[in-house]
C-alpha cells in the first residue's frame, strides 16, 4: 500500500529543487519504466495497477484512483517508477557530441535525447540555464532514451574556447548542410527554440551550417526537427566513408 509520505515525495519530484535534494526522478508508463528497469539505473519504487511488476522487490500495488493522484499525466498509464538520478559520467570527446544552448522546452529536450539515442550520439551538453533533463516531461518525451544518453550541464564558453574541439553550429546564416564535411569527432551546437544563439556564443563559433530552405514562406524549423536532419546527414557522411 502506498503511504502518505510516498505520495508527498512523488508529488514533490515535479520540482527541480526537490529532485536535486532527494536524488530521485519519476518515470511513467510501461514502455518507459520497462526501458529504465533494463538499464543500470537504481530503482527506488515501482507503483502499479498491473501485476506485471509484482515480482520486483520494490513493487507496490496501487489502484487507479491512487495512480491518478500521483501521476503527472492526464491519462495515467499503469505504472509510475521512482529512480535514482545517476552520477555524472565523463564526456567522451572522441565522439560526436550535441551541444544545446538555452533549451527551455521539456518536450524538445526529451525528443532530442531520443533522436541522439537513435543516431548513436552518446553525449549531450546543455548550457546551465537549460531545462533539467530529469523534468518529468523531458523523461516522458525521451521514451526511455534518458538511460542511454549522458546529459551534462556546463558553461558553453568553456567548450568554444578550447582549441582541441572541432565546433560547428546549426545556424540560419551558415554554409549549406550538404556542402559541409563532417568528421568523426566534433561538437555540433544548436540554439534555443525561440532566440537561436546568444551573441556571446554565436560570435565565437566560426563554422556554421544551415538546412537549405525550399520555401521562403517558412520562417524556421522546430529545433528537434533541425537536430534530426543534421544528425541524419552526419551519419550518412560518416557511414559512407
Amino acid at each position: 500500500m502506498i503511504t502518505k509520505n510516498q505520495i508527498k515525495l512523488i508529488k514533490s519530484l515535479k520540482s527541480k529543487k526537490n529532485r536535486k535534494q532527494s536524488g530521485f526522478f519519476v518515470a511513467e508508463g510501461d514502455k518507459i519504466v520497462d526501458e529504465l528497469l533494463k538499464s543500470d539505473l537504481d530503482t527506488v519504487n515501482i507503483f502499479s495497477i498491473s501485476e506485471k511488476y509484482k515480482n520486483l522487490n520494490n513493487y507496490i500495488s496501487i489502484n487507479s484512483t491512487q495512480l491518478k493522484q500521483i501521476s503527472n499525466l492526464k491519462s495515467p498509464n499503469n505504472v509510475l517508477g521512482i529512480f535514482k538520478i545517476p552520477a555524472n559520467k565523463e564526456i567522451d570527446f572522441n565522439l560526436n557530441i550535441v551541444a544545446l544552448e538555452e533549451i527551455n522546452d521539456p518536450g524538445n529536450l526529451g525528443t532530442i535525447i531520443r533522436l541522439c539515442d537513435w543516431f548513436g550520439i552518446k553525449n549531450i551538453i546543455c548550457s546551465v540555464n537549460s531545462v533539467d533533463c530529469y523534468n518529468p516531461k523531458v523523461v516522458q518525451s525521451s521514451m526511455g532514451s534518458i538511460c542511454r544518453v549522458s546529459i551534462s550541464y556546463m558553461e558553453l564558453d568553456n567548450l568554444i574556447s578550447n582549441n582541441n574541439y572541432k565546433i560547428v553550429a546549426a545556424d540560419l546564416n551558415g554554409k549549406k548542410l550538404r556542402e559541409y564535411v563532417f568528421s568523426k569527432k566534433q561538437i555540433i551546437f544548436f540554439g534555443s527554440e525561440s532566440n537561436g544563439f546568444s551573441q556571446k556564443v554565436s560570435s565565437k563559433i566560426k563554422d556554421k551550417i544551415t538546412i537549405e530552405r525550399f520555401n521562403d514562406h517558412v520562417e524556421s524549423l522546430n529545433l528537434a526537427s533541425s537536430v534530426a536532419i543534421v544528425l541524419s546527414e552526419l551519419n550518412n557522411q560518416i557511414i559512407g566513408k
